[in-house]
């Protein structure tokens, strides 16, 4: 196998991951209206306001149930405040916003507007204000941000440290998977996007274009350009550095030792490339125990030597029949170091508050396991996924290449075409799953080390769970901690002393006083789960923010803060500080959280050892791709997808 890198000065591209459902995209799929009640308001404004305020605005203000709600605003400034430099506008803004209980998001200074969200009750008063000239509602038809930035927070968190933006610009994002397109309108390399710095083969094909397709898709959702159609399809962490490791070959297979080397590679270059962060959207269903899983060993060396993994928890939510399914987190998602995703459904809008786990997205506990010399098998049961994020029916770049052989996603399943490109460097391709999902997570871990690069990959792991959003309705081993809140993450990691990882436990970790433990996002508050996970429980408490938790230093796993002794769960006392509080459960025998084979209220355990028989990883060592693990019947969760706007 070819392990050469070739250096790309002028390229962009990304590598994927194997974890995709396909889904065909019901066209002309609407949302149910409701009609507004009108309710008594409580006095006329003055005539001075009501002309500041745009006519909808009014409207809005009237008829509203609830004049707590969240409004987004457009804010035009006084040509006086206008001509302000920016940062001082943006100062002046972020101060009158919070006063207001409301938020401030970007300054546009060429035409003098800026954007905002806060409650109805207020907007009278934002009108009042001195610099402000009128207030209109940001409209949703003339929004310029892309579907992923906005519903995870990931737009609002990039102009968080006033007079600059966070893009992940600098950070090094290693992506194994099928190859990446270079060539793409969504990924090309231009002087406002990095694009692909190196890029490889392990396949043994020698090539390292993407012939398969799904990870050029998935490098659009991390790091897809911020100038393309207005944002539409813009990447959650554009100005990253990214390193397309080839592992899987056209047809979107590969094997184990070949991402095992593939993952060795990034960490004898880490320095070169600063990689501090690796995406593996791959995997196979767990066998081994963690500690012996190969794929397992790999991504924990990757991690003791400060890199953050980010894995997909597999596609393996449901059997043929859609009953739903728990144990299907595939290696090395099992592993506790690393990251876990699992896939969320935003039914295509930005408002978090509908969105679900998806009926397809691998469900907890791991089921890696051990056997005795009695041939018992002892399976870890460790909570997981750790968190979700957006994974259903998402747009990104389909490669040229994949467009010209017959095995690919984009020839061998033409239901994923939302439609037909100009040019093939403009195509695009509808796909869900795990995979998504990761490198939209793998996006968020980039902003956040921009904003504080000393955290070590334990602190950001704690600090995605904690600031998460609890989805109602879902279980922990559906959701983990709760709903990707990148906004939330980024706040938290921009009041974290800088550096941290030379802290030692019940240290003071806050450059000030803890941030406020929520966040507006596309005008909707997300409140923080406040919560880690561990191995079989939660921590839960705002010490676990405030003060530096010895299970955050490289050299321990988060579960280092907990022990489970003669069916006991207790705290660490020299990992962890006092006032952290761990969550109510009872533990079964020697640790166990489920016993084997015991059926859950609403789906069933995978037996052991048995996964779908088309499932599993080969004697031989090949790594199957979702695509062939899953019956074809299996698509998308069947709601609406995020809606297609071709590129100019």
């Amino acid at each position: 196998m070819s392990r050469a890198l070739n250096s790309l000065k002028s390229v962009s591209a990304i590598a994927v991951t194997t974890f995709l459902i396909f889904q065909a995209v019901a066209p002309g799929a609407g949302a149910q209206t409701v009609e507004p009640q009108k309710v008594e308001t409580a006095a006329e404004p003055p005539a001075e306001l009501r002309s500041k305020l745009a006519p909808d605005l009014e409207e809005n203000l009237a008829l509203a149930a609830d004049n707590r709600a969240l409004q987004s605003v457009i804010i035009q400034l006084k040509n006086s405040s206008a001509a302000l430099p920016d940062g001082e506008v943006t100062r002046r803004m972020s101060r009158r916003l919070a006063s207001l209980d409301g938020v401030f998001r970007r300054h546009i200074s060429r035409v003098g507007l800026a954007s905002a969200a806060l409650p109805l009750s207020r907007v009278r008063e934002l009108a009042s204000d001195d610099d402000v000239e009128y207030v209109s509602p940001d409209r949703p038809t003339e929004s310029l941000s892309g579907h992923a930035v906005t519903t995870t927070g990931a737009l609002d968190a990039s102009f968080i440290p006033y007079g600059s933006t966070l893009t992940g610009d600098g950070i090094g994002v290693a992506v194994l998977d099928s190859g990446i397109d270079y060539t793409h309108e969504l990924l090309k390399s231009t002087t406002d996007h990095n694009g692909v710095v190196a890029a490889g083969d392990w396949t043994g094909q020698g090539k390292i274009q993407d012939g398969y397709g799904h990870g050029t898709h998935v490098g659009t959702l991390l790091a897809g350009r911020a100038d393309v159609s207005c944002g539409a399809y813009e990447g959650i962490a554009p100005g990253v550095w990214l390193l397309s490791l080839r592992v899987l070959n056209d047809l979107g297979s590969g094997t184990a030792s070949q991402t095992i080397a593939a993952i060795d590679w990034c960490i004898s270059n880490k320095g070169p490339y600063n990689i501090r962060i690796i995406n593996l959207s791959l995997g196979s269903p767990a066998k081994d125990n963690y500690k012996t899983d190969p794929l397992c060993l790999a991504t924990r060396r990757a991690r003791d030597a400060g890199i953050v993994v980010v894995c997909a928890a597999g596609n393996d939510g449901k059997d043929t029949s859609g009953t739903k399914i728990y144990g299907g987190i595939h290696s090395p998602g099992i592993d506790p170091s690393v990251i876990t995703v699992g896939a969320a459904n935003t039914f295509g809008t930005s408002n978090r508050n509908d969105d679900v786990v998806t009926s397809y997205s691998s469900r907890g506990p791991s089921r890696g396991y051990t056997t005795d010399s009695y041939g018992t098998r002892h399976h870890d049961n460790f909570i997981k996924p750790d968190l979700v994020a957006p994974g259903n029916k998402l747009l990104g770049a389909c490669s040229t290449n994949s467009q010209l052989l017959s095995t690919s996603l984009f020839r061998t399943h033409p239901e994923l075409n939302p439609g037909t490109a100009s040019t093939p460097s403009k195509q695009l391709l509808y796909l869900s799953g795990t995979s998504m999902s990761a490198a939209i997570v793998s996006g968020a871990v980039a902003m956040m080390l921009e904003a504080n690069p000393t955290m070590t990959p334990n602190l950001v792991k704690a600090v995605l769970m904690y600031t998460a959003q609890t989805i109602h309705g879902a279980n922990n081993f559906e959701q983990g901690a709760g709903l990707l809140n990148v906004k939330g993450a980024v706040r938290m990691a921009l009041n974290i002393i800088y550096p941290s990882y030379t802290l030692a436990n019940g240290q003071n970790m806050l450059v000030g006083s803890m941030p406020t433990q929520s966040d507006v996002i596309a005008g909707y508050y997300a409140y923080w789960g406040q919560g880690v996970i561990t191995d079989y429980c939660f921590m839960y408490g705002s010490r676990l923010m405030t003060y530096w938790q010895g299970m955050y230093a490289t050299n321990y796993i988060l579960a280092s803060g907990t022990h489970v002794s003669n069916g006991v769960l207790t705290r660490s006392s020299t990992l962890t500080t006092s006032g952290v509080l761990l969550s109510d459960g009872v533990l079964l025998s020697d640790g166990v959280l489920l016993s084997d084979g015991v059926l859950l209220s609403d789906g069933v355990l995978l037996s052991d050892g048995t996964l779908f028989p088309d499932g599993v990883l080969l004697s031989d060592g090949v790594l199957l791709s979702d695509s062939t693990v899953l019956p074809s019947s299996t698509r998308g969760d069947s709601t609406s997808a995020e809606p297609y706007v071709a590129i100019n």
